[in-house]
């Protein structure tokens, strides 16, 4: 497109959802309400960790970042989401586009790795119980972290550059209640090739090698317990992975139903549905998962809770 024809980009509308405008006020309430449910969770998963040094293992390091990613991947797309229902002009700047496309990517992407670091440490934890201190040292769980930040900021910032390099022109709504990486290239007015291969190829690295890592560590953790079968070996099995795999069966199942499913003539309906499945919904319930199915957390909420009352009465 010619220059002097070409118009600059300022700002982006975002659609929102697909909600009537009398059930709006409803909507807003129920989204604010489970916003907070994923800040408050979330919170105390980390405190309990934090405080309770029972919990000051490899696992649950691991859990404590997972809920600081959610958290923050929650708190990416949600308060714009709220404030946008509330608003006449639901628009986002282009720079701050940008930015929430950056960390959607980068807290989407760190949820991934962690995934397969905990599998990793399950794994450990079943198959070579004697050897679990030696493995999962202090040294290995701080180089996993470390590994996963640092390509989850390589990743994130990749898809930024790149997508800050296209030139948008006149059409600015994007349908969807946050800037999605797909519905912006829809946008583009400049060539999109680049985008698309990196997207093909890092899209592969980044979520169907961790999801095949996963699988792997859980089809060795079910031979090892088949090899000596007892009741008290899947037992333990379940209470010490069945947390985990719901996570996992939560998280990759709306990512997978979103991008490998075929798309349906409602598909901007379906990707809207299932995008505030893994932004919204997975994040709230990963919580209630770790701490309803997990004995060591009640345990430790029991502790702090006695160790305040104790404090009151002294």
């Amino acid at each position: 497109m010619p220059g002097e024809n070409q118009t600059i980009v300022s700002e982006f509308l975002l659609l929102g959802l697909p909600i009537e405008l009398e059930q709006q006020n409803l909507f807003y309430s129920l989204f604010l309400v489970m916003y907070l449910t994923t800040v408050l969770g979330n919170l105390i998963i980390i405190i309990l960790i934090r405080l309770d040094s029972h919990l000051h293992t490899p696992m649950y390091l691991f859990l404590s970042n997972l809920s600081f990613s959610d958290l923050c991947f929650s708190s990416v797309t949600i308060p714009k989401l709220l404030q946008n229902m509330q608003s006449q002009v639901p628009s986002i700047p282009y720079e701050g586009c940008l930015t929430q496309m950056y960390f959607f990517l980068f807290f989407g992407d760190l949820e991934s790795f962690l995934l397969v670091a905990m599998a990793y440490d399950r794994y450990v934890a079943i198959c070579f119980p004697l050897h679990y201190t030696t493995i999962m040292s202090p040294q290995l769980c701080l180089a996993l972290l470390a590994l996963s930040w640092v390509l989850t900021t390589f990743h994130a910032m990749l898809h930024t550059l790149l997508m800050a390099r296209l030139s948008f022109c006149a059409d600015n709504v994007i349908p969807h209640f946050f800037c999605d990486m797909s519905a912006l290239l829809k946008l583009a007015c400049s060539d999109t090739q680049v985008n698309e291969l990196v997207i093909f190829v890092m899209g592969g690295l980044i979520l169907v090698i961790p999801f095949l890592l996963i699988s792997m560590s859980y089809v060795r953790i079910i031979s090892s317990i088949l090899k000596v079968p007892s009741a008290k070996g899947i037992r333990k099995a379940f209470s010490t992975c069945g947390s985990h795999l719901t996570v996992v069966s939560l998280f990759y199942g709306t990512i997978i139903g979103l991008y490998l499913c075929p798309s349906t003539n409602n598909s901007t309906i379906k990707d809207t549905v299932m995008a505030m499945m893994y932004t919204v919904v997975t994040p709230m319930l990963n919580p209630f998962i770790y701490s309803l199915r997990n004995r060591d957390m009640k345990g430790a909420l029991g502790r702090v809770f006695c160790k305040r009352k104790t404090l009151s009465f002294s």
